[in-house]
């Protein structure tokens, strides 16, 4: 039975898929646009479910390490794996000294988790241990590939948006120029459409990174650690940003940039403040006598 999280990405990701749908149909101006605006959602989503690990992995130079470069390293993240009960994935380091880690790939089978040098010098072994059953977490959980999907769906739909802007300024595509007369399609498809995209992407990442936090609470009995690791990477990562393409920085584990008001509407991350203020619970939680020992 799926949770109220997974409700909630499954959701968002369906209404991903509609304004996909309904773009089709502005930019085409009948009923042929609705089975272009499916078969485009398909195919996007096929393609980032199987490209989804290369593409995470090349956008931040990651480079892969053998397990006699990094003893300590492989040592954290098989016993990790075999707590969560999945298999080793592959481990990258990324030659950077900002601080931050990511988990990608199209399913457990099929993943890897990387870590930066800078969190590598920054953090102790059990905040780093915190660290990696957060990823660890995103991979048992899939949402890696959730992540991905989300992405390239929210790209797509801007890619869309801009076809019509330049279909618009050179006439209509139907023969009854359906889509001309139609200045809100128009509106909704170039303005409207990616920002609410962009918007879900964002919801859909944020709603993931509470459940890692928990999970990985939960697989190291030491939901303090990570507590301490955010708030190192978030005070080292605003001094040292990591650098990369932005469509792939909903997967790091934190992003140093911070806004307020409405500006927080478009975070990848949910803030450090209230992921830790959660994590606090649940220790405060851990803490507390089970009523079968009182």
């Amino acid at each position: 039975m799926l949770g109220i999280n997974q409700l909630k990405t499954v959701a968002l990701l369906g209404l991903l898929s509609g304004l996909i749908v309904l773009a089709g149909y502005y930019l085409i101006g009948d009923e042929q646009g609705l089975v272009i605006g499916l078969v485009f959602a398909a195919f996007t989503s096929i393609g980032s479910w199987y490209f989804s690990d290369q593409a995470a992995l090349a956008a931040y130079r990651a480079q892969p390490i053998a397990r006699e470069q990094a003893p300590e390293l492989y040592d954290m993240v098989e016993k990790l794996s075999d707590r969560a009960d999945i298999p080793m994935p592959k481990v990258f380091i990324v030659p950077t000294k900002s601080p931050n880690a990511f988990a990608t790939g199209r399913d457990p089978q099929h993943s890897a988790v990387a870590v930066t040098e800078g969190i590598l010098e920054l953090l102790s072994r059990e905040e780093l241990e915190g660290v990696l059953a957060h990823e660890l977490t995103h991979v048992k959980n899939r949402d890696t590939l959730t992540q991905a999907v989300a992405g390239t769906l929210a790209g797509a739909i801007t890619f869309l948006g801009r076809i019509l802007t330049l279909g618009a300024l050179y006439g209509p595509v139907t023969r009854d120029s359906r889509r001309g007369t139609n200045p809100l399609g128009i509106l909704f498809l170039i303005v409207l459409a990616p920002i609410s995209a962009t918007l879900i992407q964002l919801a859909i990442s944020r709603t993931r990174e509470y459940a890692a936090d928990q999970g990985s609470a939960q697989m190291t009995g030491n939901p303090l650690a990570l507590v301490n690791a955010l708030r190192k990477l978030e005070e080292v990562g605003r001094q040292i940003p990591m650098n990369g393409n932005p469509a792939m920085s909903p997967l790091l584990i934190i992003n140093p940039l911070s806004a307020e008001g409405l500006q927080a509407l478009f975070l990848t991350h949910p803030s450090v403040e209230e992921r830790v203020r959660r994590l606090l619970e649940l220790a405060q939680q851990q803490q507390q006598p089970s009523p079968a020992t009182v």
